[in-house]
């Protein structure tokens, strides 16, 4: 019967893990799913994002789909920064590691910006070179 007991807290840790996969396989369906209307999109914990033509829409992922949902015109964006811990870095001279990651949208007319969090420093830089250029082009 100890030994029992023992094993106890080993299967209540397993079956929160694979309670906690489940969740997340239903945040990935439910952001496939939403995806498909987009040419360009990206999944993380953070945030979701897709864009199709000028527009740009992000939120958060759930396990029934994004909620919190912006959208915003390539048209009224003035600048795309990334943004690693609060500073604006240099998207060809990257570094290794950041606690915060952001792309940061200021548009022309004087609002608030946009800062949209990636988990991944080199994912937030191609996003934000790709932007770039649709803001360009």
């Amino acid at each position: 019967m100890e030994r029992g007991l023992l094993w106890l807290p080993l299967l209540a840790a397993f079956l929160w893990l694979a309670w906690q996969g489940s969740k997340e396989y239903q945040k990935i369906e439910a952001y496939r799913t939403w995806a498909e209307q987009f040419e360009r999109a990206k999944y993380d914990i953070y945030a979701v994002l897709g864009q199709k033509d000028n527009s740009v829409t992000w939120g958060k992922p759930t396990p029934k789909g994004p909620i919190k949902l912006e959208t915003f015109s390539l048209n009224d964006v003035q600048n795309i920064h990334l943004m690693v811990d609060g500073n604006i870095i240099d998207v060809e001279n990257l570094p290794q590691k950041g606690r915060t990651i952001e792309l940061e949208f200021t548009f022309i007319e004087p609002t608030e910006s946009v800062r949209i969090p990636f988990t991944e420093i080199p994912l937030a830089a191609e996003w934000g070179k790709y932007l770039q250029r649709q803001l360009k082009g």
